[in-house]
């Protein structure tokens, strides 16, 4: 089933100052300059177009009905105009959605169309198209350099993880470039305790033949890595195989492939290693192959990872976020950054967000330096890119404007540079609460936010508060054209990056506080389904 599309009308942003710093440590540090105002911004998601009780359950959990959560966007490598994007809808507390919509740009993000594929019941899903699943979660999407959309979903039926449940990895393609949705594949399907998890999927813009899909397969102690591929543009996909193998107690998680201008894929992923109960460990890593995903290299380690994850700053409750996971993306020129979230430059005080390059290919990387410009507050859930012309964006939430009071006062900004050292930041979105988001074990926009680039404009896609409770997120993209009005707001927006940083020799406080922050990204992941009172 396909939706009629609906276009988004272009909304410009009200200028914006800078509220005053508070709310996130105790620095001397002297506030930055307001920054410049805002550019375009358009809302893409609207209300929900699901009727109750589509999904033919009884409810189990709270249903933020009109909230939307957890985009992704892709930009076509041959059309910088055409832009995909996807996205949560009616998102759950005890996980996942009712569905997921997609929207698709012809002009730059300027005005979008939506629809669905198949991957629920809400969306149309039923025995005969292989969709008929309660829920779907983690929507991603790609776009191949024929114009081909490629969108990725996990639909699950029944509690994840018991021996009732059922679950899928499901793409649908779009031979149109994202405005309808062919009746999506199953790259995997699996009935009972096996859960698979956190799906990505990258388009070769070398060949327009490959594209490929990475997920995580939970079953006991075990945590694969799964990879599978389609080499006619998404007609076929091969049969799912596993790529890396962590070992027992051991899982990984939040696979993503890049690819380079060789053609070479870099997949990186989270590493967690357990010992009972506890995550010992968490390391980003990553696995090579120059053969268009036939074979793969051994692991190579990106960095340690040492993160505390968001919290609220007057209540220290945990706020759902991407803690632990890693955002990467590949430039035309063979440069790979990835960025994340860690503690380790403030002492374990709080998170900041760290980045990471490799020149070679994915063979080394360089030393994490932090590149959110207030380091005094809580910064977290970062997306990377990099445009065409080498430069790299950094998108990210961060606390600065937040008062004593019971909200949360959240902004979101974009960071950029030419060499890695010196940076511009610019606003991204309005400040708003994020006290007012979905409950889904924390308060939750999206382990993900997306950001692409249209020529030189970069194009955020992320989820913020509305300030309604009956509508309580929508999904925006900013044309992010410029740092700044004007040059004289732009050098004032200028900062280098910190220095590079080793690892801590954490405190048992502290390695416990890690290994809580790790335990909670994995322990959301799973129960999807399960009622709230017996969850996290």
């Amino acid at each position: 089933m396909t939706t009629r599309p609906r276009l988004a009308t272009l909304a410009v942003a009200s200028m914006l100052g800078l509220a005053a710093c508070s709310g996130g440590g105790g620095s001397s540090d002297p506030a930055p300059p307001p920054p410049p105002p805002l550019d375009p911004q358009v809302r893409i998601s609207g209300a929900s177009p699901f009727a109750p009780g589509c999904d033919q359950v009884a409810p189990n959990g709270t249903l933020y009905v009109n909230s939307e959560v957890e985009p992704q966007v892709a930009v076509n490598p041959a059309n910088p105009n055409h832009l995909v994007a996807a996205w949560q809808q009616d998102r759950w507390s005890s996980g996942a959605a009712r569905g997921l919509r997609s929207a698709v740009s012809f002009d730059g993000g300027r005005t979008w169309a939506t629809s669905s594929a198949t991957f629920s019941r809400c969306t149309g899903g039923n025995a005969a198209n292989g969709g008929d699943y309660e829920r779907a979660s983690d929507p991603w999407v790609a776009i191949g350099p024929d114009g081909t959309a490629y969108q990725i979903a996990i639909s699950v039926s029944g509690v994840s993880q018991t021996l009732n449940s059922s679950g899928a990895v499901l793409v649908a393609r779009s031979g149109d470039g994202g405005v309808t949705w062919e009746t999506p594949v199953a790259v995997i399907r699996d009935v009972g305790l096996p859960f698979n998890d956190k799906e990505s999927m990258t388009a070769d813009y070398t060949d327009a033949r490959f594209a490929y899909a990475v997920w995580d397969r939970l079953e006991g102690a075990l945590g694969p890595t799964l990879f599978s591929r389609t080499t006619d543009s998404g007609r076929t996909w091969e049969a799912a195989r596993v790529i890396y193998d962590p070992g027992p107690s051991r899982q990984t998680l939040n696979n993503q492939v890049v690819v380079l201008p060789d053609g070479t894929l870099v997949c990186a992923f989270t590493t967690f290693v357990f010992a009972g109960q506890s995550v010992v460990s968490t390391t980003l890593m990553a696995i090579r192959s120059t053969d268009k995903g036939v074979t793969w290299s051994a692991p190579i380690v990106i960095s340690s990872v040492q993160s505390r994850g968001a919290t609220d700053p007057q209540s220290g409750a945990a706020i759902r976020d991407g803690a632990t996971l890693g955002s990467i993306a590949a430039g035309r020129n063979g440069q790979i950054a990835i960025a994340w979230q860690d503690a380790r430059f403030s002492g374990g005080q709080r998170d900041g967000i760290a980045l990471s390059r490799s020149l070679d290919g994915g063979l080394t990387w360089t030393a994490p330096v932090q590149v959110n410009r207030v380091p005094a507050v809580q910064a977290f859930l970062p997306a990377v890119h990099i445009r065409n012309d080498g430069t790299i964006g950094v998108s990210y939430f961060d606390f600065r404007s937040n008062t004593p009071d019971p909200s949360i006062l959240t902004d979101y900004w974009l960071v950029q540079t030419t060499d890695g050292v010196t940076w511009r930041e610019s606003r991204i979105a309005a400040t708003f609460d994020y006290a007012t988001a979905p409950n889904a074990r924390g308060l939750f926009l999206g382990d993900y936010m997306g950001l692409v680039s249209s020529g030189t404009t970069f194009v955020p896609v992320y989820a913020t508060t509305t300030g309604d409770l009956m509508n309580r997120t929508d999904v925006f993209a900013t044309l992010q054209s410029t740092v700044g009005a004007s040059a004289a707001a732009a050098a004032s927006a200028a900062f280098r990056s910190g220095p590079a940083a080793d690892p801590m020799v954490p405190t048992p406080a502290l390695a416990k506080a890690f290994s809580d922050a790790a335990a909670r990204v994995i322990e959301r992941r799973r129960g999807i389904g399960q009622a709230d009172a017996t969850t996290r």
